[in-house]
């Protein structure tokens, strides 16, 4: 098996790939600003693909650098013959080199990717509200959406995101901001000053309306613009609403007991320990008195971070440096879920990822609510 970077003229291979595997295939090309690839070859012949987007995802309030692997197929011919995982083996060097320290994926066949380290971290959710249950609140007095509002939404988005461990930056070149302005509606909340309050992004199907985006400054702002969704009665019983906001799907509308939400799960995979941990916030690190916790990492995929790690809490500054005495033993599977906060010490000891006390661990992270991505790749 040979492996090697995408290059442009794999593109029609690379659709090939994907349609037999998921029905159907995307025309944008494999390779741009923002994305690379890899490709496996069989017997000189292109038998399966990934690619690798450049992303950063909040946590603590700090963007660190994420590779967002999508779009891994393998020909049917290939399967069972280790070229998956064989894949998955060079694209944690290739990361590393590109300086990405974390990487998260949707996983349609979770064992795979399990068994190279990957593991649920967090969710990607889309909630449908009856029009009813919306609040009965002032609408906002939004206007529709230009080019010269994309800074103003961009930073708006960028302020709730902060917030949330787990969301994308949506920075340059990865995602064109400007795409937003294809959607079928995009409405802007101004203030009294002019400054842009909030923004929402929808598109509309034979299936109904699907949000994607509600965000706002404000109490009032984001009720307005839940608001502007009741003008839909008569035409629509419900709107799907993603959640990229939980303060708006989990606070201000009125569910009853009972309420569907359509979740997906991503994972998370640590690829270098030390540099994760200093491109992360750390807020709960604060005040915290100087401390560290031994760690023994079992990652034989990934062996440049595997070993004797010492986890120092110092001066408000957390930081992976090599020694201990091992005290903690850690598997690979266990990095992902307790970095983004998603799985505590105490869930990972009885999933056997975990072993020894690490309270530390638990407090340093201090993540409040759930990990959540609202982007899919």
């Amino acid at each position: 098996m040979q492996i090697r970077e995408l290059s442009d003229n794999d593109a029609d291979d690379v659709r090939r790939l994907r349609k037999v595997a998921f029905g159907s295939a995307s025309e944008e090309d494999p390779v741009r600003p923002g994305r690379r690839g890899l490709i496996a070859e069989l017997d000189g012949r292109p038998a399966a693909v990934l690619t690798i987007n450049d992303f950063h995802q909040f946590y603590g309030g700090a963007p660190v650098p994420m590779a967002g692997i999508g779009g891994v197929a393998v020909d049917p011919h290939a399967r069972g013959r280790g070229v998956a995982t064989g894949l998955l083996d060079r694209s944690l060097a290739d990361l590393r080199e590109h300086g990405q320290p974390l990487s998260a994926l949707y996983a349609t066949v979770p064992s795979v990717y399990r068994s190279r380290g990957w593991e649920r971290a967090g969710v990607f959710e889309w909630l449908d509200v009856t029009i009813d249950r919306l609040p009965a609140a002032p609408r906002t007095v939004a206007r529709p959406a230009g080019e010269t509002d994309l800074d103003a939404l961009h930073a708006c988005y960028v302020d709730l995101a902060s917030t949330v461990n787990g969301l994308l930056d949506r920075s340059q070149p990865a995602i064109d901001v400007a795409d937003v302005l294809k959607l079928d509606i995009v409405s802007v909340a101004p203030g009294h000053d002019g400054e842009v309050r909030g923004y929402l992004t929808a598109e509309r199907n034979r299936d109904g309306l699907r949000v994607f985006d509600l965000i706002g400054r404000d109490a009032a702002t984001q009720l307005g613009l839940l608001s502007e969704l009741t003008s839909w009665a008569g035409l629509l019983d419900q709107v799907s609403l993603r959640v990229t906001d939980p303060a708006v799907t989990g606070l201000l509308t009125n569910q009853g007991l009972r309420y569907t939400v359509n979740t997906s799960t991503w994972l998370l995979r640590v690829v270098d320990l030390p540099a994760a941990v200093a491109a992360r916030g750390w807020p709960a690190a604060e005040g915290l008195k100087p401390a560290a916790v031994d760690l023994d990492v079992v990652d034989e995929h990934a062996p440049w971070h595997a070993g004797r790690q010492r986890l120092v809490v110092d001066d408000g500054s957390v930081r992976i440096e090599p020694g201990g005495s091992g005290a903690v033993r850690l598997h690979a599977r266990a990095l992902g879920p307790w970095f983004s906060g998603m799985q505590d010490s105490h869930a990972l000891r009885r999933a056997g990822l975990l072993d020894g006390p690490a309270g530390l661990l638990d407090r340093l992270v201090g993540a409040p609510g759930v990990p959540r991505l609202a982007d899919f790749f």
